[in-house]
């Protein structure tokens, strides 16, 4: 979160994604942007202590709007008595470039829903640094049975009016994301309730064909939970919620990019068959592992088996992964799938725009990041510039 500096701060010489050639940034002592400017309209008088980052690319940090945990604690799993990890969480999280994040329920139980939502309504009140929790991702528990994927069956519900309110409880004003199955509501209201709450309504874990994902994008829906994954493969006669999605203009699609959950190949032809950072987002899908090395980890009443950030079930089912944020955007680039300046707007600029944030620009608080490629190692690397 922001933090205010101690002096105003002129950074030179910048890429700022979304802008055309250089740019100088002017941060104010509160630790506000208070302009980005083109370099060659900038007199020659700038101050001597300004930070020139010599054709470095500068982003705000990233969001996560689908992190299921991290530490050792799965959301979920949140009560009063271990409240105080999310601390140490929101804070490692600002440690590897998040800005802001949206804690992911997974389908359970509505009496641990129910918990975890009072427990991180409290958080949100009284949170003053780390990684700013911007709301709650719902990932279920209206979710078709045949795309569960590694979501309980026993808790999942119907997609009703009333099963809704029963989940929701008294904590709708936090939920800033649900993710559910569109065919599980034939009547066509639930979609059409939620958005009149200002939940924004992501379609995943879903066998819906391209006519009924099309009818839920008319009811409202602007999202997709995880692109690829838990959804109809694209067909050339049934091209199924995916094909609705990546060519629809008003939906953005999150993805992961760790080149398990989805093959690199894949994510260069969603990529061209999209409208790149303006209809895509990249999400970790992180669990709570995250932070720790590979092992043996409980999982609600199973246990995952971590190896080289990847997580698995004992039958060998992908239930996530544990590599943060930024490396989606690290690996987008090291496979050739975009340019630098793409796979920095899919981390910092896209999700922000999916749940209706502004991105990088005047008035916005300077939590900065440097990104720089290094032509010898071929690698993008990061570092915090301010914040």
């Amino acid at each position: 979160m922001t933090q205010a500096t101690q002096n105003p701060v002129d950074i030179i010489n910048a890429r700022v994604p979304g802008y055309k050639d250089l740019q100088m940034l002017l941060v104010n002592q509160e630790g506000i942007i208070e302009q980005i400017l083109p370099m060659d309209t900038v007199g020659k008088d700038i101050c001597a202590s300004a930070i020139d980052v010599v054709g470095d690319w500068i982003s705000l940090g990233g969001v996560d709007l689908q992190i299921n945990g991290a530490l050792g604690l799965a959301f979920p799993d949140l009560t009063a008595e271990n409240a105080h990890i999310i601390q140490k969480i929101t804070q490692f999280l600002w440690d590897v470039g998040v800005d802001g994040f949206l804690p992911t329920l997974v389908t359970t139980s509505v009496e641990k829903i129910q918990r975890s939502l009072a427990v991180i309504a409290d958080i949100i009140s009284s949170q003053k640094t780390g990684a700013k929790i911007l709301g709650v991702h719902l990932e279920g528990p209206f979710l078709n049975y045949q795309k569960r994927g590694a979501h309980p069956a026993e808790y999942l519900l119907p997609l009703t009016i009333d099963e809704v309110k029963r989940v929701l409880g008294d904590y709708a004003h936090i939920v800033k994301v649900i993710t559910l199955a569109p065919e599980l509501d034939p009547t066509g209201e639930v979609i059409p309730y939620l958005r009149s709450l200002g939940i924004t309504v992501s379609l995943g874990h879903s066998q819906a064909t391209s006519a009924q994902a099309q009818l839920a994008f008319e009811l409202g829906a602007r999202m997709v939970t995880h692109t690829f994954n838990a959804m109809p493969p694209l067909h050339h006669r049934e091209p199924g919620l995916l094909g609705a999605a990546i060519t629809h203009p008003d939906v953005m699609c999150g993805f992961i990019a760790d080149g398990e959950h989805v093959s690199p190949t894949m994510l260069q032809i969603l990529l061209r068959a999209s409208y790149q950072e303006k209809g895509l987002f990249l999400v970790s899908d992180a669990l709570s592992p995250l932070g720790l090395p590979d092992g043996v980890y409980p999982w609600d009443s199973r246990q995952i088996e971590v190896k080289n950030g990847t997580a698995r079930l004992a039958d060998g089912t992908l239930s996530g992964t544990t590599l943060p944020l930024l490396v989606g955007v690290q690996n987008l680039v090291k496979w050739g799938i975009c340019d630098v300046e793409t796979a920095i707007l899919l981390a910092t600029d896209a999700p922000r725009q999916a749940i209706g944030l502004p991105g990088i620009a005047k008035s916005q608080p300077a939590n900065l990041l440097r990104w720089h490629w290094d032509e010898a190692t071929k690698e993008l690397i990061w570092q915090r510039l301010l914040g």
